[in-house]
């Protein structure tokens, strides 16, 4: 081993004597791998919106999703994501628990969303279908700016929105 690597070694154990700065290259080389990893996924987040169950106030989730190159696909990913409903314990599903996404088309800036019947039931919290449609409405066009208009269809009626 020539004298300049044994210089560097050197450097680098006494550095690393004191535990607390072991401790600060540990979690800056786990903050580094971790970071690649998230970019090699391809991670996005996306915002979800509910309603909290005894003041009705918008309660607001963040979520990851992969993104997966087709905007068909991650906007089905959220829909569906939307409809299994929060994570937050006083927040209350938009829909329904046994509501079913069945279908979900994309074209020329226009989405067309396919829900099950039980789209059409008041959720058990309280709440009104219309409401409901209109946050997932805004909030697919929040989360998607791409997409224009939304069309609704529940057991393949159309909905109309206000």
């Amino acid at each position: 081993m020539n004298t300049k690597a044994r210089e560097i070694f050197l450097k680098i154990y006494r550095f690393l004597q004191e535990k607390y700065r072991r401790r600060l290259v540990y979690l800056l080389v786990l903050a580094f791998f971790t970071l690649i990893e998230f970019i090699q996924i391809g991670l996005v987040r996306k915002t979800l919106m509910f309603y909290a169950i005894d003041k009705g106030i918008k309660v607001v989730e963040e979520r990851f999703f992969p993104r997966s190159g087709s905007p068909e696909v991650d906007i089905r990913r959220y829909v569906e994501d939307v409809l299994l409903g929060p994570a937050t314990p006083d927040a209350a599903p938009l829909f329904p628990r046994e509501t079913k996404l069945e279908s979900l088309l994309y074209r020329g800036k226009t989405l067309y969303v396919g829900l099950s019947e039980a789209a059409a039931l008041p959720p058990l919290e309280g709440g009104n279908v219309f409401t409901n449609l209109h946050t997932l409405h805004s909030e697919i066009q929040r989360n998607f700016r791409y997409v224009k208009n939304v069309k609704f269809f529940i057991n393949g009626n159309e909905v109309f929105l206000r």
